[in-house]
């Protein structure tokens, strides 16, 4: 028997009584509701409107704004009533730095509290959904936004352990406060916890996770960073802009600045905006292979949502995690050819339905078939999905294309050289007509597809390079060449971003009160008609190509064989199209595009051997 089977047993025995209770007829009129398992999924049998709110204040271990004093996490909390009569529930958690600024979720929901403090409005439909199925809901403000002290840290200690200081208490095994200044225990909980939330929030549940923290059973983390060096930087390359890491804490805190001062200080000195390079500071941000938050340490499942059409948390955020995560774990992904979204919103009926059974299986014991379906959901286009047994799919075999003269792609190696200069541009500028001659690019073209194509996996690229600088940015896409109807991550406007669009009407989620009703816009995708689209891209300082943690100058009389990743991606080139390689400098797009981009073109001459330069695709053919 597999350790996760253990689990989900001992999760199920926990929760029998109930559960054979609630199947039972009622032994009298006024007995309450346990939890009612149909269908394979919890039924809606617990009073929304009823439900018990409360608040309190979580000890964490840290005194993040030095004032003397261990920080407290504020966290408010909604469950069923009868939770306070015998009932015991598992917990989802939803720890976020966004509820003072700018607002939670796409539509920005912020609380609202009555006169005890207690909330009202929880923000997302978490609440309205999963409470009256006999789950508690908890909503974290992370230290220091909201009513939570300290300073928050973009990814630092202080994020990630006042989520873990939660998640202690609700296991007995950390002090917590109510209004009054009295310690409270959660009685009312099995302490079995997960933990979800998008953007930043997914990256606390990625970090929290790797603290190996008892009773955090399973994370949700959509588009959320792994790294908080890869936020900010490629490959020693800075893609958005200069002290970001403060850019971002002063953003979500509403508290004067200077009383967090300290801790941006060191923010700007540790990040080396000067050099980009990966330090120590970065790496006390890295839940990879930190010493605070370390993938191996990862005992939690893994339900894990990625655009790959990201430019904010890119997709390598993904896929160095997701590939590092121990054997062991338990895990379901979603791979969209999105922006930066929340599944919420653009795939709304499937991922309730599949969210539910997730939880339910996780955190309630409900023996579903969620972990006998297959492993990766994988958006291939508009409206189009497949599921496959893996992410990447394991039938992608790895070949290695090469430019040759005249401007075509194949398997064989050529001689000659190109050359091109390292300017900022936008890959619009650049992937465009590629037979043209464009003195910032060099681009190659393969014979157009017999088969439809695709490309599943992480991409590399080496090139052979001469520099008439001591450094450039190499830059490097691979492009779509082919008249279709995709997904237009890159579009935003007021009712449409990152390949979705708002239509003029809502719909409910859960159950409603007043203050809370739990309803939403609807969204659709949101398309374009191109000749061309770049599928994936990469770049690389080039005196970080031996280290990302020094500079090594190039000599300009040397030739240097350069290799790296690209960012990866799951996309099918239909047949008659052709795969593009477009060689080039500064990605003016490799960031956010809200936030432009900050890293200048270098103006280097790079002069390409083409004999030593290829790109190699984990490719799957056939059907």
């Amino acid at each position: 028997m597999s350790v996760f089977q253990r689990r989900g047993l001992l999760a199920a025995a926990s929760l029998a009584a109930a559960i054979a209770a609630a199947g039972a007829p009622a032994a009298s009129a006024t007995a309450e509701p346990g939890i009612t398992v149909s269908g394979k999924v919890t039924q809606p049998v617990f009073s929304y409107a009823d439900a018990i709110r409360e608040h309190v204040r979580v000890q964490s271990p840290l005194d993040s704004d030095g004032d003397g004093e261990k920080d407290l996490v504020r966290v408010d909390i909604i469950r069923p009533k009868e939770s306070d009569s015998g009932l015991k529930v598992p917990v989802i958690m939803h720890q976020s730095p966004y509820f003072d600024k700018p607002g939670a979720g796409f539509q920005l929901d912020h609380k609202k509290y009555d006169a005890n403090g207690n909330l009202t409005k929880f923000p997302l439909f978490y609440d309205n959904y999963f409470v009256p199925r006999g789950y508690a809901y908890v909503s974290v403000d992370m230290i220091g936004t909201r009513l939570s002290d300290g300073c928050p840290t973009t990814g630092g200690p202080s994020d990630v352990l006042g989520g873990k200081a939660v998640i202690d208490w609700l296991n007995g095994r950390a002090t917590a406060y109510n209004a009054k200044g009295e310690p409270v225990k959660a009685t009312w909980t099995t302490g079995r916890t997960g933990m979800i939330g998008h953007s930043y929030e997914g990256g606390l549940a990625i970090g929290v996770a790797g603290t190996g923290v008892p009773g955090l059973e399973t994370i949700v983390p959509l588009a959320g960073p792994s790294s908080w060096y890869d936020m900010w930087r490629a490959n020693g390359t800075l893609t958005d802009f200069k002290r970001g890491q403060e850019y971002m804490a002063t953003m979500v805190d509403e508290d004067p600045d200077e009383k967090c001062a300290a801790a941006h200080q060191r923010m700007n000195e540790g990040s080396d905006d000067a050099t980009g390079n990966y330090n120590s500071y970065w790496r006390e941000l890295d839940y990879r292979n930190g010493p605070i938050s370390n993938v191996r340490n990862v005992r939690a499942s893994v339900f894990s949502v990625m655009g790959m059409q990201d430019r904010n948390v890119m997709g390598n955020q993904f896929s160095e995690w997701w590939a590092k995560l121990p054997s062991t774990v338990q895990r379901k992904a979603w791979v969209t050819q999105y922006g930066h979204l929340d599944p919420f919103w653009a795939r709304r009926e499937v991922w309730v339905n599949t969210l539910h059974r997730w939880f339910d299986h996780e955190l309630m014991g409900v023996q579903n078939d969620i972990m006998r379906q297959p492993r990766a959901d994988v958006q291939l286009g508009p409206d189009r999905w497949i599921t496959q047994a893996d992410w990447p799919a394991p039938t992608a075999r790895r070949t290695t294309l090469r430019p040759q003269q005249a401007g075509s792609l194949g398997r064989k190696p050529s001689n000659g050289t190109g050359s091109y200069l390292d300017t900022r541009q936008s890959e619009e500028a650049v992937a465009a007509d590629p037979a043209t001659v464009n003195p910032n690019r060099l681009a190659f073209l393969t014979p157009p597809l017999k088969s439809a194509t695709r490309l599943s996996g992480t991409p590399s690229v080496s090139l052979k390079v001469k520099l008439d600088k001591p450094t450039a940015n190499l830059g490097v896409m691979l492009v779509d060449y082919g008249t279709d109807t995709r997904i237009n991550y890159s579009e935003i406007g007021p009712d449409r971003a990152y390949g979705f669009k708002f239509l003029d009407r809502d719909d409910c989620v859960g159950e409603s009160t007043a203050d809370d009703d739990g309803c939403y816009r609807r969204a659709v995708d949101n398309t374009v008609t191109s000749g061309f689209h770049v599928v994936t891209r990469g770049i690389m300082d080039a005196q970080n190509h031996t280290s990302l943690s020094r500079q090594t100058p190039l000599r300009p009389d040397r030739s240097y064989q350069i290799t790296w990743k690209m960012l990866p991606q799951d996309y099918e080139f239909k047949a008659g199209h052709r795969l593009g390689l477009v060689l080039t400098g500064t990605n003016a797009d490799l960031g956010e595009p809200a936030l432009g981009g900050a890293e200048p073109g270098t103006g280097t001459k790079v002069t390409l051997d083409l004999a030593g330069t290829s790109i190699t695709l984990p490719l799957v053919t056939g059907k």
